[in-house]
């Protein structure tokens, strides 16, 4: 066999994003790319603030000793400094440096702690719909994810996670504001889900609380993000600048431990070895050095608002349910048949590209990203509305 049959069974079941993402490419080269309306991937299309390219200039003039070699592998000590400051004031819980471990990418920070905490088969719970790809990292060091169904509106449904709590449950995994369906959860959910936990934790093992953050900064409507540290003592977060900052390609991000976190020397040392043994060694060192100092810059937000308000105006005309999208940049639409897979087919007979529900394990939806010009947005509204129209 030329491949693991774990990796030839997990390519089979491989993000529906990126197989729309290849539609795309055969739709472009067909009627040109004007003509095809790409809502499929979330890839940032809003430019770095110019703050960041003051700091690239900047860093790539220095040549220090040493500067491009090692580091420890949890980081730079400064960089992690800057973050636990950031963390400390947006939190009403003090974060020290030794609680940051810099990481490649929210992606790879979720690896490193499931590499921490997982023992064999040992299960993380996820709110459905969710990122498809938790499914490949949680299995990736030998755990299982069970997924549990959320609320009509996509609100935590407590008691389906209560449900699903045993002597196996290492981590319960959320992700706000959520990918694929926009949805912020309510300081209430989150307060609800942290006594659920804590009650739990009585029986026996404790279960962390593990919050997907690369979205924390794209909210609108002056919703607030409640804070997972404050909220549950074990709990811990991993973010990425991809969104933020609109740096996806540059692989940064950090991971942090809430210091009342159970067996917390442990955890923060596990985390920073699988850093090692995952093969990252350690974060960028570029970017570490550029992000330290931007912990206070975002990306212009408001042009993602004004998207999002624009494709919801575009979907509402055509005909479209869904739940108003609170941050990140998705819609997550009712489709208007049962098989979301159909169709999202039948959009791309008028060129528009969308991604099926089934793919996000919430079928009978299609997700569309609204981190796309203003030209697309306002094309598509013939296409989206024929597309419903011929049912």
């Amino acid at each position: 066999m030329a491949i693991a049959e774990k990796i030839k069974n997990s390519m089979e079941k491989s993000s529906w994003i990126r197989k729309m993402f290849e539609e795309g490419a055969k739709l472009k080269l067909e009627f040109g790319e004007e003509n095809v309306f790409d809502f499929s991937l979330g890839n940032p299309d809003v430019d770095p603030p110019f703050q960041f390219f003051e700091q690239l200039s900047k860093m790539s003039t220095v040549k220090e000793k040493g500067i491009h070699g090692y580091m420890p592998n949890a980081g730079f000590t400064n960089v992690r400094k800057s973050i636990a400051d950031k963390l400390s004031k947006d939190n009403d819980t003090q974060i020290d440096f030794n609680s940051v471990v810099m990481s490649c990418g929210a992606a790879g920070g979720l690896n490193a702690i499931f590499k921490a905490i997982l023992n064999f088969e040992d299960e993380v719970i996820v709110p459905a719909p969710y990122f498809v790809e938790y499914g490949f990292y949680t299995s990736n060091h030998n755990g299982v994810l069970k997924s549990v169904k959320s609320n009509a509106d996509f609100s935590l449904n407590i008691e389906n996670i209560k449900n699903a709590l045993n002597e196996k449950t290492a981590a319960v995994l959320i992700n706000s504001p959520n990918n694929p369906t926009g949805v912020v959860y309510k300081e209430e959910e989150i307060k609800e889900l942290s006594l659920l936990l804590s009650e739990h934790n009585k029986k026996g093992r404790v279960v962390y609380l593990v919050s997907d953050e690369p979205y924390r900064e794209i909210v609108f409507d002056d919703v607030k993000v409640p804070s997972i540290l404050d909220a549950y003592n074990h709990s811990i977060i991993t973010t990425s600048y991809s969104k933020t900052l609109s740096l996806s390609g540059e692989r940064i991000g950090y991971v942090a431990v809430n210091p009342k976190c159970d067996d917390y020397n442990n955890l923060v040392s596990g985390i920073i070895l699988s850093t090692r043994i995952l093969g990252y060694v350690n974060a960028p060192a570029l970017m570490q050095r550029i992000v330290s100092e931007l912990t206070s810059v975002t990306v212009n937000v408001e042009l993602y608002k004004k998207r999002r308000d624009m494709l919801v105006e575009v979907l509402q005309k055509a005909g479209y349910e869904f739940v108003f999208p609170k941050g990140a940049f998705y819609i997550f639409c009712k489709s208007p048949i049962e098989d979301d897979v159909e169709f999202v087919k039948r959009l791309q007979k008028y060129n528009i590209l969308a991604v099926p529900g089934s793919g996000f394990f919430g079928p009978g939806y299609f997700r569309v990203t609204y981190c796309v010009s203003e030209k697309t947005i306002s094309g598509s509204f013939e296409g989206f509305k024929k597309a419903v129209g011929e049912l």
